[in-house]
């Protein structure tokens, strides 16, 4: 039975050493933000350090623009990091691009050891072989190269050839313990011998990114299921690796489970709106409502509860508890936790919080101090209402202008009395000299309820819609304190005269 290798790490506490790497490619998405998270989330338990690091080899594909959303989007997450890019730390450059003369420091030393070899086979000489032995083509590489002699290397150079670089893997087993799923073994000749470094000289992915975790120290690789297949590569480079004295040990490793979209059983599409990050924030989710629900994609705090703050999702996460079955983005369920996040925000902050959804919306530009005073007191009146901060602007924009726009249900919804119930309002506000909540409710009670012998929803209809505009709003008395007398009966007589034209 094949054993993990014996110079796996046993760090724990403070020697942990995580790290994000993602390749700056594209917008972020939340399948990346949650693999970041975790990592975050175990440094900090643990006491760690957690390492942010570039991987932007692919030229034709990656970006700073890229690079710079990446960084926009931890920095508004408040995702922190110890050491990598931006901050800086003992094992810089953090960026793959940056590196090269390193890895070629490491290649020289894996050619010394005999841990790569020259490899000058063609795609199609491959294909042949395999096809004259009856292998099938999809085995791939047949090893050929391995035991090249002088005299046929120097033949295929006089050719004009320029050899690649494959890893000589070992002719065992391979095994590690998944601090997720468990023992995985990947037997001997599961796969072949693969190329690290191209004939041009350049080194592929699958050998830097292990060779910056060796450099750097990472104790614990945390990241998606889908790379699970490439851990094979990585234990037997790690092997090679530790034979030449670039490292002294192997990683954990721990696959995390796939984010599946809200229908099928497919990976979150990077083109499915709900990976969309900036969308979510566009949209008004708060960092603290959007963790909080990306935590639940294969974690759980306890069988009954689903909503907690960062600093116990810390204090309670640990990497063995993460479930290895796939988790499905739920878009109603995200919301609503986000809206118990909004409801757990003092009123301040929610207020500022709001501001540029406001000004997005087109409320104002720069706020006057007038429409500064007015988002801070109508924001405590739809704190309890609404589950994205993008739903502020369309309940409170009556307040920032003097055109009710009435939305057409709300129209279709009014009773056939209500012109009479506006001029009822009218006449009964008209009198009220202390225009307050509490006075204004007495006096359209009294009218309404008393007087006309209305149900409150058919009474309090018309107004909300001639003050709002909206069948659903904030609170309509507090509404109409916070409008002023003037403008109030001005928009119960314009309704009024609406109708009646």
């Amino acid at each position: 039975m094949a054993t993990p290798h014996p110079l796996t790490t046993t760090a724990s506490g403070a020697d942990v050493r995580v790290r994000f790497c993602p390749s700056p490619t594209g917008l972020p998405h939340v399948g990346m933000v949650r693999t970041a998270l975790f990592n975050w989330a175990y440094a900090r338990h643990t006491g760690g350090k957690m390492v942010f690091r570039i991987e932007d080899t692919d030229a034709a594909r990656d970006s700073e623009e890229s690079f710079r959303q990446l960084v926009d989007a931890l920095t508004w997450l408040k995702i922190d990091w110890d050491e990598g890019v931006e901050v800086g730390g003992p094992h810089a450059p953090y960026r793959q691009s940056e590196r090269h003369d390193i890895y070629r420091g490491v290649i020289e030393k894996l050619v010394a050891t005999g841990a790569l070899y020259e490899s000058y086979s063609t795609a199609e000489e491959i294909d042949a072989r395999n096809e004259a032995a009856g292998r099938a083509k999809q085995l791939g590489y047949d090893n050929y190269d391995r035991d090249l002699t002088d005299e046929q290397k120097a033949a295929f150079k006089a050719e004009g050839r320029q050899p690649a670089l494959r890893l000589r893997v070992p002719d065992e087993d391979l095994t590690y313990v998944d601090l997720i799923r468990g023992e995985v073994t990947f037997p001997a000749g599961s796969f072949p011998d693969f190329v690290v470094v191209r004939p041009n000289g350049i080194p592929l992915y699958t050998f830097v990114n292990p060779v910056d975790d060796a450099l750097m120290g990472i104790t614990h690789v945390l990241r998606g299921e889908d790379l699970m297949p490439s851990t094979a590569r990585q234990l037997a480079l790690y092997a090679a690796l530790i034979d030449a004295g670039v490292t002294t040990f192997v990683p954990r490793f721990a696959h995390m489970p796939l984010v599946l979209g809200e229908t099928g059983n497919k990976k979150l599409s990077k083109r499915d709106p709900q990976a969309d990050l900036f969308l979510h924030r566009d949209r008004g989710f708060i960092h603290e409502g959007l963790l909080n629900y990306l935590a639940l994609l294969g974690w759980s705090i306890g069988h009954d509860r689903d909503v907690f703050s960062l600093e116990e999702f810390v204090a309670a996460f640990d990497i063995v508890n993460v479930n290895p079955n796939p988790a499905r983005f739920d878009q109603k369920k995200a919301e609503s936790i986000n809206g118990d996040h909004i409801r757990m925000l003092g009123e301040r902050d929610f207020a500022e919080r709001t501001l540029p959804y406001l000004a997005a919306a087109g409320l104002f530009d720069e706020p006057t101090r007038e429409q500064m005073v007015m988002a801070f007191r109508v924001a405590p009146l739809v704190q309890e209402r609404v589950q994205l901060l993008g739903d502020v602007p369309g309940m409170v924009g009556f307040l920032f202008t003097d055109d009710v726009a009435y939305e057409a249900d709300a129209l279709k919804g009014l009773p056939a009395n209500a012109g009479e119930v506006l001029d009822a309002c009218v006449a009964a506000l008209e009198p009220v000299d202390e225009f307050t909540t509490e006075k204004i409710q007495d006096a359209l009670s009294a009218a309404l309820i008393d007087t006309l012998e209305l149900k409150p929803r058919v009474a309090y209809g018309p107004p909300r819609v001639a003050i709002t505009g909206r069948r659903v709003s904030p609170p309509l008395f507090e509404s109409m304190e916070l409008l002023g007398k003037d403008e109030s009966l001005r928009r119960l007589r314009g309704l009024s005269a609406q109708l009646a034209g």
